[in-house]
């Protein structure tokens, strides 16, 4: 009988140690999506080192504190019991049996996907890899990044997928705020660079997962994860559009949706709003639109929708202007107060949200701008804008000083009857409230 080689005995080492849950579990990139599938492989059992770039959140993790509002410095302290460490130290990847990336793939300032913080991550691991080990990109990208891009790089470091590591890619799916569906209980997609990576793959996952759905290849996951989010997108966008056709008609789309949506078939409700946000909705499908190029396949549909998402700010500033001059004022020097920074309610997520655009654009008309979010306290730093603020107290002497009142995501928090009570104008984009000082948008 042969022997098995040094390379295929690494993988059955690393079979075992993920069957028996002896393995050690990497997470790189410690935000909306790797700090709770972190939690999630902590609270069951499994070895979690945590790596992150942000000195700060290393930091508070390592000292009990969460820095998303969702996740309580309870939780923390209970995976940091478990042994959950967070690191800087990329040198400590030798530690982990399988790394699990979950970096942001945004947009550069010419909409081309930036796969920066991918191929950065990547590289800082490579001098630090043995065989063994399994690597999985949960990072939103185009089809054939992971054979692509991630592979050859294994490759010329002396790794082989299937040989002596395994390669898979699992689309992340998390949804902040919807607490129906934990981690644990969305359903995992994943797809492996050869047979034996999808296998260490399901099986790693599958601690942490309750259902797996494995696909033919790392492409076929790759092009599910935009799929999903192209069919929000599009949808969207044609709300969105019906939205601007029932205004200039006089009817209110928000009645409209309602009753369509009693229709028990053939129809999924989908709500119009002041443009896309989260790291998903409005990235994802430009991902696509820009491989598919290079297979000369022009995506009319998806840019079309991107089109019309990406104008809703600009309609709701024009609606601001508009609603300023009934009133015999200007958009320039008017106090204008943003309801809501976080791109949806009950989050404090503001990654894309389109009240960052608003309250740019409201700026750049010479408005005095504000925001209050119960969930922001502070702007955060962002990389195309800049706002020196603070949430504002939503007091009745407060919320009546501003000239125009923009809800811009309709948190529960707020108390809406105060708004509609001392707000002058109140620019709602949600279909909220209703008042003779609303406006819909």
């Amino acid at each position: 009988m042969s022997q098995p080689t040094t390379a295929t005995a690494s993988l059955d080492t690393l079979a075992q140690r993920i069957r028996d849950g002896s393995c050690v579990v990497g997470i790189y990139g410690l935000g909306y999506v790797g700090l709770p599938l972190a939690i999630r492989f902590a609270d069951v059992g499994i070895k979690v080192i945590g790596f992150d770039v942000d000195p700060v959140k290393v930091d508070k993790l390592n000292r009990n504190l969460s820095y998303i509002e969702r996740i309580e410095p309870d939780t923390i302290a209970r995976i940091r019991e478990a042994g959950f460490e967070a690191t800087c130290d990329f040198a400590r990847s030798t530690e982990v049996d399988a790394q699990i990336i979950c970096v942001p793939t945004p947009l550069d300032s010419h909409h081309q996907p930036d796969l920066g913080f991918v191929e950065r991550t990547v590289d800082s691991i490579l001098p630090h890899l043995r065989p063994g080990q399994l690597m999985s990109l949960e990072s939103t990208t185009w089809p054939g990044t992971t054979e692509e891009v991630l592979a050859p790089r294994l490759q010329r470091a002396g790794f082989t997928p299937g040989d002596n590591c395994a390669l898979v890619y699992s689309p992340e799916r998390e949804d902040p705020g919807n607490a129906q569906y934990s981690t644990a209980q969305i359903p995992k997609v994943i797809g492996g660079a050869t047979p034996r990576c999808l296998q260490l793959g399901e099986a790693l996952y599958a601690h942490a997962i309750e259902t797996m759905v494995p696909v033919s290849s790392p492409r076929v996951a790759e092009m599910t994860k935009l799929l999903e989010n192209i069919h929000r997108a599009v949808n969207i966008g044609l709300v969105n559009e019906m939205k601007i056709v029932a205004d200039r008609m006089g009817i209110n789309i928000h009645e409209v949706i309602q009753a369509a949506a009693t229709k028990p078939f053939g129809f999924v409700p989908y709500s119009p709003g002041p443009g896309l946000g989260g790291h998903c909705i409005p990235i994802d499908p430009f991902y696509l639109t820009w491989k598919a190029k290079e297979y000369g396949v022009n995506t009319r549909f998806i840019e079309l929708a991107g089109e019309i998402n990406h104008y809703m700010p600009h309609w709701v500033v024009q609606k601001v202007a508009d609603a300023l001059n009934d009133h015999g004022k200007a958009v320039k020097g008017s106090r204008i107060l943003v309801l809501g920074l976080a791109y949806k309610k009950n989050i404090d997520d503001t990654r894309e949200s389109p009240a960052v655009e608003i309250m740019s654009l409201l700026q750049d008309k010479g408005a005095q701008v504000a925001y209050s979010d119960p969930h922001v306290p502070s702007f955060p730093q962002k990389r195309d804008y800049h706002f020196d603020l603070q949430s504002v107290e939503l007091t009745s002497e407060n919320i009546a000083s501003y000239d125009c009142l923009v809800l811009a995501t309709d948190h529960d928090g707020f108390d809406y009857a105060a708004l509609i009570e001392h707000g002058q104008i109140i620019i709602d984009t949600r279909g909220r409230v209703q008042g003779e000082n609303v406006v819909d948008a």
